[in-house]
């Protein structure tokens, strides 16, 4: 009798965890905190992650007949910044592997009557698309909780059009040392708390916090995006470092 080759491992939090279970675990998490995500979103950062997804977008600069694949993207907020600056003249597609973030977001374009959205549930490692069909593709506060970072990179790559647009929206290393010493204790002292009390699912947010200081820093993601083939490989911080954002091109 041979024996078997051990399962690969990843992170949850900082939990390690059988590569196998990650996905259904992160769908646990985001059907748990779907209905309030949004809410939760503006009170964890005092209404910044406006801001950055706005910086996001104007980064992205859509232009008129542009059709965007939005990642992970389930209650539609960069969708909705898109269309707006298109003035309907663009289309997106959002791919989430979450049906209650999605059905989330369906219920916000319904009742902003936005149709120009295609809702698809869909692996960011395994992207129900063909190759070189989006003009851009974004990615926001979602990449971390993936289970293979670097296949979602390379799916990524794959469905964009030649001169097509990467930019990736995610939380970070901070730059500060103060601010870094703040920032750990509000995020394991105050943010799980606040999940408890708003959506009644502490261990929720302490995953997200956990899986923050998990991600690759900055410039170890970017080298991530270079190597996935992506080219002009930047990024800029927003808020010292709290969150960074990364752009690359399929050239």
């Amino acid at each position: 009798m041979t024996d078997e080759p051990p399962s690969a491992e990843t992170h949850f939090g900082f939990r390690t965890v059988p590569e196998a279970e990650k996905a259904g675990m992160v769908h646990g998490v985001f059907s748990s905190v779907a209905r309030r995500y949004d809410l939760m979103n503006d009170l964890m950062s005092g209404g910044m992650h406006r801001l950055w997804k706005e910086a996001l977008v104007d980064w992205l600069a859509p232009r008129p007949g542009m059709h965007l694949l939005d990642v992970a993207g389930g209650t539609g907020d960069i969708a909705f910044r898109v269309l707006k600056r298109l003035r309907g003249e663009g289309h997106v597609t959002v791919c989430d592997m979450t049906q209650a973030m999605l059905d989330e977001g369906m219920r916000r374009a319904e009742t902003q009557g936005v149709a120009s959205i295609d809702w698809v549930c869909g692996d960011a490692m395994h992207l129900p698309f063909a190759e070189r069909s989006f003009d851009a593709c974004t990615i926001a506060f979602g990449i971390r909780n993936v289970t293979r970072i670097e296949d979602a990179l390379n799916e990524a790559y794959r469905v964009l059009k030649p001169g097509g647009r990467f930019l990736c929206l995610e939380f970070s290393r901070v730059t500060n040392s103060g601010l870094e010493w703040l920032y750990d204790r509000y995020s394991f002292n105050v943010i799980p708390p606040m999940g408890q009390a708003v959506t009644g699912d502490r261990d929720s947010y302490r995953y997200l916090v956990e899986s923050i200081r998990r991600f690759p820093d900055q410039e170890r993601f970017a080298a991530m995006i270079r190597e996935a083939g992506f080219g002009q490989v930047k990024h800029r911080n927003l808020s010292m470092g709290v969150a960074a954002l990364h752009s690359g091109w399929r050239l």
